[in-house]
């Protein structure tokens, strides 16, 4: 019975957190440190993937596993900018105290995620021999690359459950669970990659049935919490409709950064249609490289989620210095993290490519592309944490426009001149993912100071 409660303790809410008041340093820490080590462990999912493909599978499969990326943001992106929507919504309702908001926009989100599960299920099975064909992949590497998309698709929905349920539960400042629920798929994602992989000889339908056994596994973590919370973020089946209003606003923030990350994402297909051209050696030096870049990616990450949080609940309240002091607090922690992080990979290049493959050409141009490209990574800690904050206070619409005339506009026209007029050779091709960071955080940065931060409120205060 002890063991029991224990367990009914757990997924019974902790206390929220209410971020309106008390020390924003200690908010942003507290916050951002699960949220990191969380963010760590999803990305385990296919790291782990890669890893056992790539050494106990053949340069082939893991090829077609790191390549695959730019396919599975796409279509997962637009939906992560429906969560992230999600999150607003409620961050700012409950900053507000409006706790009857918060609990439509709960169902709401949820039943429009079992809705959208299906239809991206069979959306990204449909799209896949078309999605492959235009980043040009080899013919060596097409079948891996159908059969993983395949059945990474089929259990899409456990991704997109775990998610916004994820998300509700930090728009509330609970980044704890989550984690903790991260840290169990993680764990079985890995065990079944040994398992499927070395013991029944599965190879890349065995990595991919992996992960998504692990993704419907926090997936049902994340709704028992929800189910069995005590606030205003529990869920019931009995009550799960949409209410418009709350949908409305969702989408208003949504649908601006789901379309940009969908939109970026289509982007760098082209990109690794680039970088296809030169080869496999190339392409798995690329996806090494792809694996510790998705790390560095993460403190400002995280950090620009906890702005996100912070700004939300804080403007409810409009506390809008204090907004204001909190995104500058988070855009230092994240610049210092980065830095710390830069100097490993930096000094340890080809052991961390060789981690993943060590063939010696796919280690010599990974190595390569983390000692070119690395130092440019401070400059994303701008534009990350400064379109998390505006993301906070409803204005997605911004960041979008911002980010795909960098990423997308900019970033295609350097390729265009670089492959054509100067120099079609691999690594001027790969300096486009630094010059978009360079275009997208001077933009981003000079729209952030030149704003008023609340003026797109969601929350109804009247």
């Amino acid at each position: 019975m002890t063991k029991l409660k224990k367990i009914h303790t757990f997924f019974r809410p902790k206390k929220d957190v209410d971020m309106t008041e008390g020390s924003i340093l200690r908010h942003l820490i507290l916050f951002a440190f699960p949220l990191l080590l969380g963010n760590v462990f999803q990305q385990l999912y296919n790291m782990v993937d890669t890893w056992v493909v790539g050494n106990y599978v053949s340069n082939e499969a893991f090829s077609a596993v790191g390549s695959v990326g730019p396919i599975i943001n796409m279509l997962i992106g637009f939906f992560l900018g429906l969560s992230s929507g999600t999150g607003v919504v409620i961050s700012q309702y409950y900053g507000a105290k409006q706790h009857d908001k918060v609990r439509d926009t709960v169902h709401t989100a949820i039943l429009m995620t079992l809705i959208l599960g299906v239809v991206f299920t069979a959306v990204g099975i449909a799209m896949t021999p078309f999605m492959l064909k235009m980043m040009q992949t080899p013919a060596s590497v097409v079948p891996e690359s159908t059969a993983y998309l395949t059945i990474y698709f089929s259990g899409v929905i456990g991704l997109m459950v775990y998610n916004i349920g994820a998300g509700i539960l930090r728009a509330v400042g609970d980044s704890q669970r989550p984690f903790y629920f991260l840290v169990v798929s993680a764990l079985i994602n890995t065990i079944l990659d040994l398992v499927f992989v070395l013991v029944f000889d599965m190879g890349v339908k065995g990595v991919a049935l992996a992960t998504v056994v692990a993704q419907c596994t926090s997936a049902v973590l994340v709704m028992i919490t929800l189910i069995r919370s005590d606030s205003c973020i529990r869920f019931s089946f009995r009550q799960m409709q949409i209410s418009w209003e709350m949908l409305k606003k969702i989408v208003r923030v949504g649908v601006p950064a789901g379309l940009r990350m969908m939109i970026t994402s289509f982007s760098n297909v082209f990109v690794q249609s680039y970088i296809n051209f030169f080869g496999e050696d190339c392409m798995s030096g690329w996806t090494a490289y792809g694996k510790i870049d998705q790390i560095l990616f993460l403190p400002m990450q995280s950090l620009s989620l906890a702005a996100t949080t912070f700004v939300g609940q804080n403007l409810g309240m409009h506390k809008v210095e204090r907004a204001k002091k909190g995104v500058n607090i988070a855009l230092g922690i994240s610049m210092i993290a980065t830095a710390i992080m830069m100097v490993p990979v930096l000094v340890f290049a080809p052991q961390l490519v060789a981690f993943f493959n060590d063939k010696p050409e796919v280690v010599e141009t990974g190595a390569m592309l983390l000692r070119y490209i690395t130092p440019f990574y401070i400059l994303c800690c701008f534009n990350q944490i400064h379109s998390g904050a505006l993301n906070g206070a409803g204005n997605s619409r911004a960041p979008m426009f911002i980010m795909l005339s960098s990423f997308v506009v900019a970033r295609q026209i350097y390729l265009f001149i670089m492959a054509n007029f100067i120099a079609n050779e691999f690594l001027p091709i790969a300096m486009s993912y630094p010059a978009g960071w360079l275009v997208c955080s001077i933009i981003m940065s000079v729209y952030y100071r030149t704003t008023k931060l609340d003026k797109k409120l969601l929350v109804d205060t009247k």
